[in-house]
């Protein structure tokens, strides 16, 4: 549940008595515990459009480092907003893509065009890069380029191997709390949504409409669990199980990662003319095997080892729009040796960025301070190897992108139990078949808020399903959004069905490097979140 591809490279000391050298004291208590405090200033929107976004508009929010001292040290909070037109109003939409560490600036804009005009005028779109991300400030970067390639192999193959990568977590770990480790204490999803109140508060409004993608869901769960009184609607798409947050739900996601990865391999398989991998999909499968191989023992271009063709290939999971370009980097490689196009896709869909420094940084810190991790090695390990038995394609890779959390210097937090009986009815939407956010954790979800309303996408794999082209899906979400109407059916199931879009086709040679970055809602979503 991350928002960038791939496993930690990083240099430094050890973690050894670091847990002392930074505070542990934050609270998850219930709002009631927060001490009161006056509401801030006003925000000063200015002019900040862009080509796509001409109407957007950007400000800055004060709030509290730790919420249970108020009046200590202050952090700031970057706003945009797409402000209503209409004469009336339904007040702010806070709207989220994920991560935790996804920016959501760009967001606001994205929202506000893809809604109904009509709709879209009547709220005031807000996005909002969380504490530690982006244009808030502080943000966190505890090592810069730390995903540069080429990175050792994800599968150890022997216990040094193991080893590197353990010491590689454990000095990002390190790194992490001799950089920021006045901050880590408060970097948690409870102070985000702590934060999020200080934003309504600061927009003067008595309660706030939300809608939040992936790790977005958990937030907004968290947020109406502590501020029941101040949702008005709460819209969550890809839902986050709350009862594995953040280990188990980590090991779910390289099942259903690996599943995805199937399903694009037989997708390879019926378009075999195109791509000459073969028609079976276990032969499509174990070319892609044989290809990561082939690039363990030389790297594609110098750049690209078998750690960063799992990068490459990941976004496939969670977009399946994205399959036309990966399958032909896939084919001009098997084919006919071609790592330039095994380069280009990397660069496309996995290539760090100062961007993704920050956010796999506020990743790392959100989710390890969130809940308990094991610190056991061997568990991560006997796991780790049980899910690669059943599920090779990111097992080893989503184990190392966490394991900073066995070693993290801040004791963990105990997370909150999203149930909820006390809000409006919520509307959630869900893919049967989503792999970063499993269909589980939608049903799950589904049962813990009294009143909420299910739809599901049958069939569909993407995640992150509203706003991208099922009409369905967002006849209910536009319904939800103009008066609060939610589907109802018998039983504890879903409340309404939508079918899946269909599987893209391929790509003309001509058109294969084009359009490469997916849709504009995917690439706000970012990866793993």
């Amino acid at each position: 549940m991350t928002t960038r591809a791939g496993i930690l490279v990083a240099v430094g000391a050890t973690v050894a008595g670091l847990v002392t050298a930074v505070p542990t004291a934050a609270s998850t208590g219930s709002v009631a515990s927060t001490a009161p405090a006056a509401a801030p200033p006003t925000p000063k929107w200015t002019a900040c459009a862009t080509k796509a976004y001409p109407r957007l508009q950007c400000a800055t929010v004060r709030a509290p480092l730790d919420h249970d001292r108020p009046s200590g040290r202050r952090i700031t909070l970057a706003l945009s907003r797409i402000p209503h037109t209409a004469k009336t109003t339904q007040g702010p939409l806070l709207v989220n893509p994920g991560g935790p560490g996804g920016s959501g600036l760009s967001m606001a804009g994205f929202v506000a065009a893809s809604l109904p005009a009509a709709l879209a005028a009547q709220y005031d779109v807000i996005g909002f890069d969380p504490r530690g991300v982006g244009k808030s400030t502080p943000a966190l970067d505890c090592v810069p380029k730390h995903f540069d390639p080429v990175r050792p192999d994800a599968v150890p193959d022997s216990y040094e191997a193991e080893k590197a990568n353990r010491n590689r977590a454990a000095a990002f770990a390190a790194a992490c709390g001799a950089k920021h480790g006045d901050l880590l204490p408060f970097m948690d999803t409870v102070s985000a949504a702590k934060d999020l109140d200080v934003i309504r508060r600061a927009l003067g409004a008595r309660q706030v409409n939300y809608f939040g993608y992936s790790y977005g869901t958990y937030l907004g769960a968290v947020y109406a669990k502590l501020f029941p009184e101040r949702v008005r609607r709460l819209v969550l798409d890809s839902v986050v199980d709350p009862d594995g947050v953040w280990y188990e739900d980590n090991l779910a996601q390289d099942h259903a990662f690996d599943a995805r990865h199937k399903a694009f391999a037989a997708w390879v398989a019926k378009n075999d003319t195109v791509y000459g991998l073969g028609t079976d999909p276990a032969r499509v499968e174990a070319a892609w095997y044989r290809m990561r191989a082939a690039v363990k023992a030389a790297p594609a271009g110098g750049r690209v080892g078998p750690s960063e063709l799992e990068d490459t290939f990941l976004p496939g999971g969670y977009y399946n729009g994205y399959w036309p370009h990966l399958a032909e980097a896939f084919a001009a490689y098997v084919n006919d040796h071609d790592e330039n196009a095994l380069i280009t896709a990397y660069e496309n869909f996995a290539a760090g960025d100062s961007a993704g420094d920050n956010g796999y940084s506020v990743y790392t810190a959100v989710q390890c301070r969130d809940a308990a991790w094991p610190r056991t090695w061997s568990t991560w390990r006997n796991d780790t190897w049980q899910a690669h038995r059943k599920a090779p394609f990111m097992a080893w890779n989503n184990t190392w992108y966490n394991a900073p959390c066995a070693t993290w210097p801040v004791e963990p937090l105990t997370p909150v139990g999203v149930s909820n009986h006390r809000i409006p009815p919520a509307l959630l939407l869900q893919a049967t078949d989503d792999a970063a956010t499993p269909y589980e954790g939608g049903a799950t979800l589904h049962r813990k808020l009294r009143g909420s309303a299910l739809v599901v996408e049958q069939g569909g794999g993407n995640h992150g399903i509203s706003l991208s082209g099922n009409d369905c899906l967002d006849a209910y979400l536009v319904d939800y959004l103009t008066d609060g109407t939610v589907p109802r059916a018998a039983g504890s199931g879903a409340d309404a069905v939508c079918d899946a879009l269909p599987e893209p086709k391929p790509l003309t040679t001509a058109k294969a490097g084009t359009d490469a970055k997916g849709s504009a809602l995917h690439g706000l979503l970012g990866f793993r979140g």
